[in-house]
C-alpha cells in the first residue's frame, strides 16, 4: 500500500488506514506519536546545542542556564514535533480527498505541481513579491528541503514501491513549506534552523515509518 492510498477513520478504538485493509488500533498510533514526540526532542537538542556551539547565540550567566537549556530545547523540540504530526494527519486527509475525487494519474500529476509551486514559493516568492533581500538563503533552503525529499522518497520506494516516490516528496515539500511560511517570517537564520530542521525530521521519520507500524498491526 502506498502512502498515496493512506487515510484515517477513528473508529471504535481503531484508526483504520484504508486502501489496502490495513487497521492501526489507537495503542499503535499512540505509541508512533511518541515516537515522533521523542525523535522531535531529540532533534531539537541536537540542532539547538549545535547552533550554540557554532554560532554562540545565547549568553548563558551560570550553571543553571547550562541545565535549563537542554530542557527548553526538548520542550521546543516536542512542541516542533506535535506541529508536525497535525501536518502529517492533514497529508492523509488531502490524500484522501484527492484519490476521491480525481483519477490516480490525475492526482500525480496535481500532487508534482504542487510540489514545484512550493519550492518557487520557497525560494523566490519573498524575495520578488516581498522585497527581502534574502534569495541566497531562500535558494539554498529550498534545495536542500529538496534534497531531504529526494533522499525520503528513496528509502520510502525501496521500503514500500516506486508508487510512493511521488506521494512522499509531495509530503516532504508542498506540506513541509506550508508548515514552515510563519517561520520564514520570523528572519532570524538560527531561529529558522532551528525549527525547520527537527520539523524535516519528525516529518521524515513520519513517513518513513508508518508502512512499517501498519505491517506490524496487521500481523498481529
Amino acid at each position: 500500500m502506498s502512502d498515496s492510498e493512506w487515510f484515517f477513520i477513528v473508529n471504535v478504538g481503531k484508526i483504520m488506514i484504508c486502501g489496502g485493509g490495513s487497521e492501526l488500533s489507537l495503542r499503535k498510533w499512540a505509541k508512533l506519536f511518541l515516537k515522533t514526540l521523542l525523535v522531535g526532542a531529540i532533534g531539537a537538542v541536537i540542532v539547538g546545542l549545535g547552533l550554540q556551539l557554532f554560532n554562540g547565540a545565547i549568553e548563558f550567566t551560570g550553571t543553571a542556564d547550562l541545565l535549563l537549556y537542554p530542557l527548553i530545547l526538548l520542550g521546543y523540540g516536542a512542541l516542533v514535533s506535535v506541529y508536525s504530526q497535525m501536518g502529517f494527519f492533514a497529508y492523509l486527509t488531502l490524500n484522501y480527498m484527492g484519490i476521491g475525487i480525481f483519477k490516480r494519474r490525475t492526482w500525480q500529476y496535481i500532487q508534482i505541481g504542487l510540489s514545484v509551486l512550493a519550492l518557487f514559493e520557497l525560494m523566490f516568492f519573498r524575495t520578488f513579491v516581498g522585497g527581502n533581500e534574502s534569495l541566497g538563503h531562500d535558494l539554498t533552503l529550498g534545495i536542500g528541503i529538496l534534497i531531504v525529499a529526494i533522499v525520503v522518497a528513496y528509502f520510502k520506494a525501496k521500503s514500500t514501491n516506486a508508487s510512493a516516490w511521488i506521494p512522499t516528496i509531495f509530503f516532504m515539500i508542498a506540506v513541509t513549506t506550508v508548515e514552515i511560511i510563519g517561520v520564514l517570517s520570523i528572519g532570524e537564520r538560527n531561529a529558522t534552523l532551528f525549527i525547520i530542521i527537527p520539523l524535516l525530521i519528525c516529518n521524515a521519520y513520519q513517513i518513513l515509518t508508518l508502512h512499517k507500524v501498519t505491517q506490524d498491526e496487521k500481523k498481529s
